[in-house]
C-alpha cells in the first residue's frame, strides 16, 4: 500500500525542468565585474586569510580549489588568485533577475534554493525535442537579459528528484534528459552519494545493509526502503527514484535562526558574545515579522580544535527581545564562557525555536514578578516596544536603532547572509 498522495503509476515524460546554476557567487561576481571574467575567483565569508572558500569559479576549480578550502591554501594552489568578499545582497538582487527571467519561459514551480529552481511541464513540452527547445531559450534568454557569465546546467526527468540529478550530471553549462526508461543504466556509474537525498551518513548506513550500488538501489522494494531510511522518507525516496510524482509534503518554519563565523579579532568571548547578541536580535526582529513567539533559545558555539559547546533554555513563548537576552546571558554563563580562561571562539549559532503563532499564546504567570519584568514595564507594553524600533529600522535601515552594547562592534558584519535553501528577504539586509 502506497502512502497517502502517491500517484499509482510514474510519470510517462519528461515532466520537470530542474535548473541549477554554476558556482553561482563567483558568476554573480564575474558577471558584476567584467575584469574577473576568465581569472579564477573565489568568493569568501570575511576578509581574512583563515577562513574558507564558500564559491570558487571554475577558472579556481581548475587549480584544485573547491567550496570549503582554506583561503590561504587557495592562494598556494593559485598564486594569481582573487578572492572578493560575499556580497549576499547582490546575490539575492541576481537571483530575483534570474527567476523573472525563467518565468519568461515557463512558470516556476519551487525555489529550492538560491541558485537551484524546479518547473513543472505540461503536454507538448514533456517531449525530448521541446524540452531541449525550452532549456536553450533559458539559457540564451538569461545570457541576453541578465548576464552571459550565469551559465546553468538543466536536467529533464519525470520527477524533481531524477531531474536534480540529470542537472548534476554535466557541468557547467549542462543539459541533461533522463527519461525513465533510461533507468537505472544511465545512472548505474553514480555512487550512492552522487544521488540527491543520499547524504554521507545514509551511504553509509545503506552499504552496512548490503546496498552497495545504484542496482542495488534500484532493486529495493518501497517498503525495504522505508525500513532503511527508518521513516516515511525512505518510501517517499524509492518512488521519486522510480518517476513518481511524489508530492512536497507541507512544511511549517520550525525555527528562527543565525550563525557566524568570527573575523580573529571577535573571537574573545567577550566579543564573540556581542555578536551571539546580535544575531538574536536579528532572530527576533524576523519573529515579529512573521507573528510568531518562541518558547526555546539554543547556543552553540565553536572553540580552536573544533570543540563544540551546546546549551538550550525553554520559556513561555515570547517577541520580547530584552527577554531573549536575559536568557542568552544565562546560557552564556552556563557555559563558562564569561570566565577569564574560556577559550577563544571561531563561531557563534543561535536558534529560536518552539514557534507558535500569536493566538496560541499563554501569559507567563511567572514574567510580571521575574527579572524579565524590566522596570515594571509588563510584557505585552515591551512587545510593542520592540515592534515600534522595528518599525523605525525598516524606515531608517540598519544600525539606525542598536542597543549601546552592540556599537563594540562592526554591525555592517553582522548583514543578512544567504542560508542556502532559504533566500534572504530583501529587508533583511537592513536587520
Amino acid at each position: 500500500m502506497r502512502f497517502p498522495g502517491c500517484p499509482m503509476r510514474p510519470a510517462s515524460g519528461l515532466d520537470v525542468l530542474f535548473l541549477d546554476f554554476n558556482s553561482y557567487f563567483a558568476s554573480v561576481e564575474q558577471q558584476d565585474n567584467p575584469r574577473l571574467r576568465g581569472r579564477p575567483v573565489v568568493v569568501s565569508p570575511l576578509d581574512t586569510e583563515v577562513t574558507c572558500a564558500i564559491a570558487a569559479s571554475y577558472e579556481a576549480r581548475a587549480h584544485g580549489i573547491r567550496t570549503g578550502t582554506k583561503i590561504y591554501e587557495a592562494r598556494r594552489l593559485c598564486p594569481g588568485l582573487v578572492v572578493v568578499p560575499a556580497r549576499h545582497e547582490v546575490y539575492v538582487a541576481y537571483h530575483h533577475r534570474l527567476m523573472d527571467e525563467i518565468q519568461n519561459h515557463v512558470p516556476i514551480h519551487k525555489v529550492h534554493s538560491i541558485d537551484e529552481v524546479a518547473c513543472k511541464l505540461i503536454g507538448a513540452e514533456r517531449t525530448p525535442d521541446n524540452a531541449v527547445a525550452l532549456a536553450r531559450r533559458i539559457k540564451a534568454g538569461i545570457a541576453a537579459n541578465v548576464g552571459a557569465s550565469l551559465r546553468s546546467s538543466i536536467g529533464f526527468a519525470p520527477t524533481t528528484l531524477l531531474a536534480k540529478l540529470a542537472a548534476e550530471l554535466h557541468k557547467p553549462d549542462g543539459l541533461t534528459l533522463l527519461p525513465l526508461e533510461t533507468l537505472p543504466g544511465a545512472i548505474a556509474h553514480l555512487d550512492l552519494a552522487d544521488i540527491p537525498g543520499i547524504g554521507r551518513n545514509m551511504a553509509a548506513r545503506l552499504h552496512a545493509a548490503g546496498v552497495h550500488g545504484v542496482a542495488a538501489l534500484w532493486g529495493l522494494a518501497p517498503k525495504q526502503a522505508r525500513a532503511l531510511w527508518g521513516s516515511v522518507t525512505g518510501e517517499r525516496f524509492w518512488y521519486a527514484l522510480h518517476g513518481y510524482d511524489v508530492p512536497d509534503q507541507p512544511t511549517e518554519k520550525r525555527a528562527i535562526g543565525h550563525s557566524r563565523v568570527l573575523p580573529v579579532e571577535l573571537r574573545p568571548p567577550h566579543l564573540a558574545k556581542l555578536v551571539a547578541r546580535a544575531l538574536l536580535l536579528k532572530a527576533a526582529r524576523r519573529l515579529r515579522r512573521y507573528e510568531r513567539a518562541a518558547g526555546c533559545l539554543s547556543l552553540s558555539v565553536r572553540a580552536a580544535g573544533s570543540q563544540r559547546l551546546d546549551s538550550a533554555a525553554s520559556f513561555a513563548p515570547t517577541q520580547d527581545s530584552f527577554r531573549l537576552l536575559d536568557e542568552l546571558d544565562r546560557l552564556w554563563a552556563r557555559l563558562h564562557l564569561a570566565d577569564s580562561r574560556a577559550p577563544r571562539l571561531k563561531m557563534v549559532t543561535i536558534y529560536l525555536t518552539g514557534l507558535v503563532g500569536q493566538q496560541r499564546r499563554q501569559g507567563d504567570l511567572f514574567d510580571a514578578a521575574g527579572a524579565a519584568h524590566r522596570a515594571g514595564i509588563p510584557a505585552e507594553r515591551r512587545e510593542q516596544i520592540w515592534h515600534a524600533l522595528d518599525g523605525l529600522q525598516s524606515r531608517y535601515g540598519r544600525n539606525s536603532v542598536a542597543l549601546a552594547s552592540q556599537l563594540a562592534i562592526d554591525l555592517k558584519y553582522l548583514g543578512a547572509k544567504i542560508a542556502f535553501t532559504r533566500i534572504p528577504e530583501t529587508r533583511e539586509f537592513d536587520d
